[in-house]
């Protein structure tokens, strides 16, 4: 299967493949660095949620991952904030 170099419109949620592997790595090498492994776990999932858009997840996880913030424990806070700053990445 190739993988092809499609530019999306940011405009649609979806970004290009380059732009996409630069902010995972960077997503990964922070992991390591600082100690919020929550949030760049989100952060991780909203990228790849921008970068696929509606083929990667359901609307009804797409809908989870964004109202995490809502919820009252920390952790999830942590992974709905870096979904939905990854998504307007």
């Amino acid at each position: 299967m190739k993988i092809r170099n499609l530019h999306r419109h940011i405009d649609e949620g979806l970004m290009d493949v380059q732009t996409f592997k630069s902010k995972i790595f960077h997503a990964e090498v922070m992991r390591n660095i600082e100690r919020r492994h929550d949030y760049w776990a989100g952060y991780c999932r909203g990228l790849q949620r921008a970068f696929h858009g509606e083929q990667f997840g359901t609307k009804e996880e797409h809908a989870l991952w964004s109202s995490l913030t809502e919820l009252p424990d920390e952790q999830s806070q942590e992974r709905g904030r870096g979904y939905l700053d990854a998504m307007e990445s």
